[in-house]
């Protein structure tokens, strides 16, 4: 005789959720180490006691944190990549303050707990895959010479430019930042079309990325 399955109660998912948010609303604005159960029950308003009910420990709470905003990331790179703009869409994504202090939150966490390194490792990798594929077919679009400027590195640099802007804004640094931000909409609009502003490393006369170079300039 087959055991009957436990019923969940109405307003599991509900409660779960709750927790859930209140966890990364915590992390936002406090870190995560202010993320007790304690902190998170009184925020999410329900007992204590149920924080260890829906996740046995906190590792578990934070993974069911980390895993939630990690496919809303895969989502939104998702969408940015089949915008009309993708390279506009992804600067985009990669300097939203939100999503960037979260993952800091959750890089510093995982010097301290096995299980999320792993997890976070398992995500970035996953989610620089994705966004390399993506690229490659977008630059190859544009005629970018890939051996040159491989999508890979344009991955990484994307990433890295877009945490070291959020992260430092944080602290009061911004020196540089005008600078960056310049250059990085002179590389988004050359894809739109737009006439690279800058000399750097391009073919002289070139007009967009991808564009060939002017023959009377070249002469």
């Amino acid at each position: 005789m087959s055991t009957p399955r436990k019923r969940r109660r109405e307003g599991d998912t509900e409660t779960r959720d709750q927790l859930i948010a209140a966890t990364a609303d915590i992390m936002l604005e406090e870190g995560y180490a202010a993320a007790t159960s304690r902190r998170v029950a009184a925020k999410a308003g329900v007992n204590p006691a149920l924080v260890y009910y829906y996740f046995p420990t906190m590792d578990d709470l934070f993974l069911a944190v980390f895993r939630r905003g990690a496919e809303a990331n895969l989502e939104r790179q998702r969408k940015a990549l089949a915008s009309g703009n993708p390279m506009r869409a992804l600067w985009e994504v990669a300097t939203d303050p939100h999503g960037t202090a979260m993952l800091m939150e959750f890089m510093a966490l995982s010097n301290h707990r096995k299980d999320i390194r792993a997890e976070f490792a398992t995500y970035a990798q996953r989610y620089r895959e994705s966004q390399i594929a993506a690229l490659t077919v977008i630059m190859r679009g544009h005629g970018v010479d890939l051996d040159a400027l491989p999508p890979t590195l344009l991955s990484v640099m994307i990433s890295s430019l877009g945490a070291t802007l959020v992260n430092e804004a944080t602290l009061g640094i911004d020196l540089g930042h005008r600078e960056l931000v310049e250059f990085a909409e002179d590389f988004v609009r050359a894809f739109e079309g737009t006439p690279w502003a800058r000399a750097v490393g391009l073919p002289a006369g070139a007009r967009a990325i991808g564009a060939e170079s002017d023959p009377a300039a070249a002469g």
